[in-house]
């Protein structure tokens, strides 16, 4: 919506509503229209940061190496941790390619590599745009934009802003439409799976959970409550995910134990026996990070966190 405003103007909260609605609407039409949009959308978003990059190699070395520090730590290791709490949210997304598994051909095949691939190859691109934006633009300036990329490449190439705008729209688009797929979908697994009501778990003619694309596309919406404040939402994302993430690697090491001789297509290395090292640490990092937010944050956690134990015990038996 920041980016969309910068373009033709208006309200970013309905701007950002319009989005939600559309992406919603594309959601129930299908998978493989979905999957299209997000494969264009993709390439796109790729080309902008690879311009961004190649702009920061033949910018920074001219005009600024040596006059950045781009490891200042104006708050010391706190701060960096803090700002890790918050940029957290750049890189959760890549766990749920197995929410579409069920979509996806030779899934347990697949779905381990892409995650893994999609990880390394975005981490890469962050590292260098990061980089390249910090070089070109400056921090400070940075987090005072709007539309940060948009602005980095305009310093350099002025009749480029526009277009890295444009892209920008398409790349948090698809960002927008992929998790309210997956949410829908998890949804609809739930339901399968008895955890809630059975209505969620219904096909329409499209061939998609169409109760389910509604709810979460209401959710989404009720999201916009929050006032637009993005850093809120994004920390509020976070401590449910961190959450998430603490569980699934509880669960990683319980079921070593409990089922150890099920086939697995893909096994976590660093392990004493059965006991995963890595899902041990994957635990004591979540746990820590938890410490980096705001009580208020946390408290708005604990009660999801109770209204949906409580939906839970309520719903699984209809």
């Amino acid at each position: 919506a920041g980016y969309f405003s910068v373009l033709v103007g208006g309200d970013i909260l309905i701007i950002a509503a319009v989005l939600l609605i559309l992406l919603s609407l594309l959601n129930y039409w299908g998978i493989k229209e979905s999957a299209k949009f997000n494969m264009f959308a993709t390439l796109l978003e790729i080309g902008g940061l690879l311009l961004v990059i190649v702009l920061g190699a033949y910018y920074v070395p001219k005009y600024t190496w040596g006059t950045v520090d781009f490891f200042a730590m104006n708050n010391g290791m706190v701060g960096v941790l803090s700002a890790t709490v918050l940029i957290f949210f750049a890189f959760i997304g890549f766990e749920n390619v197995a929410n579409i598994s069920e979509e996806t051909k030779n899934a347990r095949r697949v779905v381990p590599k892409a995650i893994l691939w999609s990880l390394v190859i975005s981490v890469v691109l962050y590292i260098l745009v990061s980089l390249a934006a910090v070089g070109i633009l400056g921090a400070e300036q940075l987090g005072q934009s709007k539309a940060p990329l948009a602005e980095v490449v305009a310093k350099v190439l002025p009749q480029a802003g526009y277009v890295l705008t444009v892209i920008a729209l398409f790349a948090t688009s698809n960002t927008v439409l992929f998790i309210l797929i997956v949410g829908s979908r998890l949804l609809y697994g739930m339901a399968r799976n008895k955890s809630l009501p059975a209505i969620c778990a219904r096909v329409g003619k499209r061939g998609t959970p169409f109760f389910s694309v509604i709810v979460v596309g209401v959710l989404a919406l009720s999201g916009l409550l929050l006032g637009g404040d993005i850093k809120n939402v994004a920390l509020l994302t976070d401590v449910g995910i961190f959450v998430v993430y603490i569980g699934v690697n509880i669960s990683l090491l319980v079921l070593r134990y409990k089922v150890p001789d099920s086939q697995r297509a893909y096994k976590a290395p660093w392990n004493i026996g059965r006991f995963s090292v890595t899902a041990f640490l994957g635990i004591v990092t979540c746990v820590a990070m938890l410490f980096f937010f705001e009580r208020e944050l946390l408290l708005y956690e604990v009660i999801a966190v109770l209204v949906g134990v409580g939906l839970y015990f309520v719903l699984r038996k209809r």
